[in-house]
């Protein structure tokens, strides 16, 4: 493959860079490429920080699942952590219930579980969305099932920095509740961003292009998170990496 890679990589090396140097990230269910990720920055760190895939069994302490995972992070032991919805719009704010009228929705979503709880207490919530679409980022979700930010009276010490699309990153400003176009990736552009985000954002006069992961970032990924990363997502690993699931 060469220095080829797959907008998987790009995604995880992208989103490894904001969890920087932090004591835990903790991934919660069905995020392949946040648990890429967090494995990739352990890599990177020689074992640390330390990382918590829900649904492992090599890579975590918890024995009692989220409501562990939420005792932690209510303790300040969890740094960071990853939120998405059917919706987010320009305030930060996620929607996991519903679209259109509550009562009589168009779509209906799993629903909020923990992230209203984990966005407060969990100090770098880094927000993700494959589909980069009007219908996915909206001026103002029809359901807040986490806000983005708080009134001033309110203590806080979580929230979002940062949302991963795939086709750009964009910083959070959590004073100003607002996003900020800060990359767009490869094979993007800005026009294409602003076509396809349905709320406005701040962006300066040049934006740059998100750097393609390193030869020594996919070598990292292919051949050590790449097996560790088998035993919770087997089918994304074969598909990405080419790599076969564990035996039972």
């Amino acid at each position: 493959m060469g220095d080829t890679f797959r907008d998987e990589e790009l995604l995880a090396d992208v989103i490894c860079r904001l969890i920087g140097d932090v004591r835990h990230v903790a991934v919660g269910a069905q995020s392949p490429i946040p648990a890429t990720a967090a494995l990739l920055a352990q890599a990177r760190g020689g074992g640390s920080p330390y990382v918590s895939l829900l649904g492992s069994r090599a890579h975590t302490f918890f024995t009692d699942g989220a409501r562990e995972l939420f005792d932690c992070a209510g303790q300040g032991r969890v740094d960071v952590f990853f939120l998405s919805g059917g919706q987010i719009d320009s305030e930060g704010n996620i929607n996991l219930v519903s679209v259109g009228d509550y009562a009589h929705p168009k779509a209906r979503f799993p629903g909020s579980f923990g992230s209203a709880y984990l966005y407060y207490v969990v100090p770098k919530v880094i927000l993700f969305r494959t589909e980069h679409s009007r219908r996915t980022l909206v001026p103002k979700v029809d359901f807040v099932s986490a806000p983005g930010g708080s009134p001033g009276n309110v203590y806080r010490s979580g929230g979002p920095i940062g949302l991963v699309t795939n086709r750009c990153l964009f910083d959070f400003d959590r004073a100003r509740r607002r996003f900020r176009l800060a990359s767009v990736h490869p094979g993007h552009g800005v026009a294409e961003v602003i076509d396809n985000t349905g709320f406005d954002f701040d962006r300066p006069t040049h934006v740059p292009v998100t750097p393609a992961p390193s030869a020594e970032t996919l070598a990292l990924l292919r051949t050590t998170v790449a097996p560790m990363l088998a035993e919770v997502y087997p089918e994304f690993v074969k598909r990405v990496f080419n790599v076969p699931a564990p035996s039972p």
